[in-house]
């Protein structure tokens, strides 16, 4: 009599249709076990579902066919509801953290933005140059895989050379640079989804000869999206540094991309304000084209580090499509120092962490 309904209790159960769906929650998986002993029936349901209202309507709806069978007496149906892994977390599982793709590098530092058009590019690679020109060994990598701009902004546009199985990267300046812009045909849409992405993000940092360095700067398409994710997951950051505007609008998604960073353990080193202000060239009148002091005040509020304020100049903009970046261009002007400025807030961070690192033995 209890395996005649129990057969009769799965066959209820294939009406029972999730919330929205065609399908049944038999057909679907949901149901765990079903145990009938006498007149009493127990049944496990668990479901993938943020909503927990529909968890709810699916044991109730459960409940009610199987207590219209004849012969049952109790029911008692238990559904549990599982939300489903984001995608960041999806990913995050099918990679796994490799030091061992770039294992002479002591320090790796992601540029990051939340959004595009504030300068992130012209923050990173200057912020390189100044890195290089404070005497610690600087690579550049452009993880904008979208957008590469590094090649223009360093005047490179030569193929990288093949060493056995290592690519050479690019010397200019003191700083070793690489772009996927240096294979890619530059009128060449990229159009990759997410593992694809990730592959190249790996083999730029695990194929390039990058050799000693005391820090790689990345710098990270805008937004959190795959690339950034690769990278967080994929090798162990020493921090991030993300540019904003003064504002509103960029400061809104600056908070975004901070909040991606902490969520997935990366240390924040601090908020950049570029093109803060605009000094005109003939008056040296400084004149506050967004809002004043949102960079500072966004910095405080999110209890991170303000790492500085960056001008905004027509000498910026002009050498970086040049390719002759305003650190090397003017390396004596006020914009290369509050770059030096950045750059040395940034390394003295980089080595009080390191200092708080601990050393595994040998």
């Amino acid at each position: 009599m209890s395996k005649e309904l129990e057969a009769r209790v799965w066959e209820a159960l294939k009406a029972v249709r999730f919330p929205g769906m065609t399908r049944d929650i038999v057909s679907f998986g949901f149901v765990r076990s079903v145990a009938v002993t006498g007149g009493e029936v127990r049944v496990a349901i668990e479901m993938t579902t943020r909503d927990a209202a529909a968890g709810e309507r699916v044991r109730a709806d459960a409940e009610r066919a199987i207590a219209a069978l004849p012969g049952v007496a109790t029911v008692a149906v238990e559904a549990r509801t599982t939300a489903p892994p984001t995608r960041e977390e999806s990913a995050a599982r099918a990679i796994a953290r490799d030091p061992s793709l770039i294992p002479e590098v002591r320090s790796v530092v992601a540029v990051a933005s939340g959004k595009g058009g504030v300068g992130k590019s012209t923050v990173a690679v200057n912020l390189a140059l100044a890195l290089a020109r404070g005497g610690r060994r600087t690579g550049l990598l452009d993880v904008d895989i979208y957008g590469p701009s590094i090649p223009t902004m360093f005047g490179i546009g030569d193929r990288p050379v093949i060493v056995g199985d290592r690519i050479q990267p690019f010397q200019r300046w003191g700083v070793k640079v690489m772009s996927l812009g240096f294979v890619v045909e530059t009128d060449t849409p990229v159009i990759w989804r997410g593992p694809m992405v990730m592959r190249a993000i790996e083999q730029m940092l695990g194929d390039v000869d990058w050799g000693e360095l005391d820090v790689l700067v990345l710098d990270l398409p805008p937004g959190t999206g795959d690339a950034q994710l690769t990278v967080t997951q994929k090798i162990p950051l020493s921090g991030a540094v993300i540019v904003t505007t003064p504002q509103d609008v960029a400061l809104i998604d600056a908070r975004k991309g901070l909040a991606m960073f902490r969520k997935v353990d990366v240390p924040v080193l601090g908020l950049i304000e570029n093109m803060a202000s605009f000094v005109c060239p003939k008056c040296g009148l400084e004149t506050a084209i967004f809002r004043a002091g949102g960079g500072e005040r966004t910095a405080r509020e999110l209890g991170v580090a303000f790492l500085g304020s960056i001008p905004l100049d027509p000498a910026i903009a002009e050498g970086g499509d040049a390719g002759n970046p305003i650190v090397v261009a003017q390396p004596k002007g006020p914009h290369a120092q509050a770059f030096e400025r950045l750059a040395e807030a940034v390394g003295l961070t980089l080595d009080r962490l390191a200092a708080k690192k601990p050393v595994s033995d040998p």
